[in-house]
């Protein structure tokens, strides 16, 4: 049974029957954004690949306990993962240094939609400049734009995920896209005069 045409809730009934193929769906769904707010909580990828182990362990274990009324999949997952982060914080007595994580680090789904390599090349240019220009930003501002526009979260996602005000998490984005507009600016500009 092909079980990648199953919405998620659909896919944690099947979890909650053991079917193992139905949690490797939701793995390669969800997978990126468990390890990439993880990441952004603890600043270490080992401890963030860890936690996202032990995310979609859970997962197996209370897919019984999921209610689609409550909440969507993806924040079901995102709270189980903030919960995790925040126990491992605890039990290691660790707090993430600001800025102690390389953005660079982090799976994105910024891969160009080209084939060839001359095609590829202006879109990896471009994609490396973004990168660059989201690791200048505050660690808030990076982790609030990561969830909005590589993961796909909502604003109330967000807020929900890493546990702050609503309005907080509008202000780093917008902030953040004002920052990233001005950097990405210059560079067109300065990339325009050397030409």
């Amino acid at each position: 049974m092909d079980y990648s045409t199953f919405d998620d809730a659909s896919l944690l009934r099947l979890i909650a029957h053991n079917h193992s193929e139905a949690l490797g769906i939701l793995y390669d769904r969800y997978g990126r954004l468990v390890f990439s707010i993880a990441y952004h909580m603890t600043g270490a990828s080992e401890i963030a690949e860890e936690i996202t182990q032990d995310v979609f362990l859970r997962c197996w274990e209370k897919a019984k306990t999921y209610d689609a009324e409550l909440a969507k999949v993806s924040t079901w997952l995102i709270n189980i993962t903030r919960n995790r982060a925040i126990d491992e914080l605890r039990r290691r007595k660790v707090r993430p240094e600001k800025n102690s994580s390389s953005w660079e680090d982090i799976p994105l789904s910024l891969e160009p939609y080209v084939d060839g390599p001359e095609e590829k090349a202006p879109d990896y240019f471009e994609h490396h400049q973004v990168r660059k220009a989201i690791a200048s930003l505050p660690r808030e501002q990076q982790q609030a734009l990561l969830l909005a526009y590589f993961q796909g979260l909502s604003h109330s996602e967000i807020a929900e995920a890493v546990g702050e005000p609503l309005g907080t998490v509008k202000t780093r984005i917008r902030l953040g896209m004002q920052k990233l507009r001005q950097v990405l600016t210059v560079h067109v500009v300065n990339e325009h005069r050397s030409k």
